[in-house]
């Protein structure tokens, strides 16, 4: 079988011409080339056609298309619906700010973890992305847009955490000083909480930033909004978040999305107050965005204004995320969710 090259690291591609017989500085031909986003051997006009033909005998590139592509009137971020090689679509937004450009990228086709307010997850999981195909999410937004990605978010369709070997080995394709070479402490990953993996992540001392999406800070209404929970719990989800800061001594983010007489009363405000000072956390809180296929209102000003007040007092650091993209469906899962019932109308009518 082939095997998929843009998802080799530079070691491997230097093992790789050996096995050819090739010297070791065709593989750093090949990853530059990799990385300009070619989509076939025969553009590496700097290798002879023998060795192209022989690449494509035991290599594939496949590189996305796009199928879909929103620009926002409201402030440019562009939301992409890309086409992989297997039929399946995963979504990708590209968001504009003072420190840079920011790409929120998708890790898995679908999602298992059954979020009640998320559009990701409606249909469950499909299967997990290849690095490859999170690798070409940052760089072919960055060709398309014309914009230089400096910042990467693992927020879009997927569990990243869900994907742990694959996210793992992007990671170490995207910060190449000799491919992309973002920055790890440019790059956030957000888990809804699969403390399992925590201390694997630890261990790598990555330097990224860990959001973890909390959403609510009582087992009742978390294990509610999040079937993660379950089993799990969040006494021991924030005993995994002190580990995690203790031994990479990364500040861990909060993610809380703010839903209407859901998670959004005092109550919560205060207990979400005593979670955060247990592990020195960053609070990001999130206006919800309406998905079509579920019940879920974002919280009034009011109540967004009340709780922000609370957690100020307690000493929580504390932010509002911007609403960026909300003429362009811009929230995870809203697109390919619209395509999948297009298309189920279509076959209704075939």
């Amino acid at each position: 079988m082939k095997k998929d090259i843009v998802s080799l690291l530079p070691d491997e591609l230097a093992a790789a011409m050996a096995e050819l017989g090739e010297p070791k500085y065709r593989a750093d031909q090949i990853f530059r080339w990799l990385c300009r986003g070619v989509r076939d051997f025969a553009e590496m006009s700097d290798l002879s056609k023998a060795l192209r033909d022989r690449l494509n005998e035991k290599f594939f590139i496949y590189r996305p298309t796009v199928l879909s592509k929103q620009v926002s009137q409201m402030d440019g971020t562009i939301k992409y619906l890309w086409a992989l090689r297997d039929g399946n679509a995963v979504e990708t937004v590209v968001m504009s700010y003072k420190y840079g450009n920011t790409v929120c990228i998708s890790s898995q086709v679908g999602c298992r973890q059954g979020c009640a307010f998320c559009a990701s997850t409606i249909g469950g999981l499909v299967r997990c992305l290849e690095p490859s195909e999170m690798l070409d999410e940052v760089l072919f937004s960055q060709l398309d847009s014309g914009k230089p990605i400096s910042h990467i978010v693992l927020m879009g369709i997927g569990e990243p955490l869900d994907n742990f070997d694959n996210v793992m080995r992007f990671l170490e394709l995207v910060n190449h000083p000799r491919g992309m070479n973002i920055g790890m402490r440019h790059i956030s990953l957000s888990t809804c909480g699969l403390i399992e993996r925590f201390d694997d992540l630890a261990e790598r001392d990555l330097q990224l930033t860990l959001s973890v999406s909390l959403h609510a800070p009582d087992d009742e209404t978390r294990s509610k909004l999040m079937p993660a929970n379950r089993g799990r719990g969040v006494d021991a989800l924030i005993a995994a978040c002190r580990r995690y800061t203790e031994h990479t001594g990364r500040r861990i983010s909060f993610e809380y999305a703010m839903i209407d007489g859901v998670n959004d009363t005092p109550e919560h405000a205060r207990l979400l107050a005593k979670r955060a000072r247990q592990v020195g956390a960053h609070v990001n809180l999130i206006p919800l965005n309406h998905v079509e296929e579920r019940q879920f209102r974002p919280s009034t000003p009011g109540h967004m204004k009340a709780f922000i007040q609370i957690l100020e007092e307690a000493g929580v650091n504390v932010t509002v995320r911007r609403r960026l993209g909300s003429d362009v469906d811009a929230s995870c899962g809203q697109l390919r969710r619209r395509m999948q019932k297009n298309n189920a109308a279509s076959e209704a009518l075939d």
